[in-house]
C-alpha cells in the first residue's frame, strides 16, 4: 500500500476508536439517568401512596397540619433530583469535552506538521503566501483556543446558577411548610 492509504486507514480507524469511545461515555451518562429516573419513580410511588393514607387519615385540623409538613421533603427531594441530573450531565460533558479537545488538538497538530512540511517544498519567491497561511493557522487556533475557554466558562456558570436557583427553592419551601 501506499503511504497516504496507510495513513488515512490508520486515521479512519483511530477515528473509529475514539467515535467508540465517546459513545460509550454518551451511553453511560443516559445509563446513570435512567437509573436516577427509575429509582425516583419508585420513591414518588410509594410517597404518593403514604401521602393518600395519611390524608385519608385525618381527622382533625392538626392532622392537616401534619400532612402539610410533607411539602419541604418533597422540595428538599426536588432540588436533590434536580442536582443529581446536573451533576450526570455536567459529568458526562466533561468526559466529553476533555476527549474532543485532546482528538482535536492531535488532529491540528498533525494538520500543521503536514502543511509545514508541504510549505518546506514551496517554491521560492511564495515566503510571503507561506507566511500569511502560517499567520491565518496561528490565529485560528488561538480563536480555538478562546472559543473553548468561554464555552468552559459558560458551563461553569451555568452550573452555580443551577445550583443556586436549587438552593434558593429548597429555602423558599421552608418558611412556606412551617407557616401553615
Amino acid at each position: 500500500m501506499t503511504q497516504p492509504a496507510e495513513q488515512f486507514l490508520s486515521s479512519a480507524k483511530t477515528t473509529m476508536a475514539d467515535l467508540n469511545d465517546m459513545t460509550t461515555t454518551t451511553m453511560a451518562g443516559f445509563s446513570k439517568l435512567m437509573e436516577l429516573n427509575m429509582a425516583t419513580a419508585q420513591a414518588a410511588m410509594a410517597e404518593v401512596s403514604e401521602q393518600m393514607q395519611a390524608g385519608f387519615a385525618i381527622k382533625s385540623p392538626q392532622d392537616l397540619t401534619d400532612v402539610t409538613g410533607l411539602i419541604q421533603p418533597m422540595a428538599e427531594k426536588a432540588a436533590a433530583y434536580g442536582r443529581a441530573v446536573a451533576g450526570i450531565v455536567t459529568e458526562t460533558g466533561t468526559a466529553l469535552t476533555k476527549a474532543t479537545e485532546a482528538k482535536f488538538a492531535d488532529m491540528q497538530a498533525q494538520a500543521v506538521a503536514s502543511i509545514e512540511a508541504v510549505m518546506k517544498n514551496a517554491p521560492t519567491g511564495s515566503e510571503g503566501a507561506v507566511s500569511a497561511f502560517k499567520n491565518a493557522i496561528a490565529a485560528g487556533q488561538a480563536s480555538l483556543a478562546t472559543a473553548q475557554s468561554q464555552a468552559k466558562q459558560a458551563m461553569d456558570t451555568a452550573g452555580k446558577q443551577f445550583a443556586a436557583a436549587s438552593e434558593m427553592a429548597t429555602k423558599a419551601t421552608k418558611p412556606a411548610s412551617k407557616t401553615k
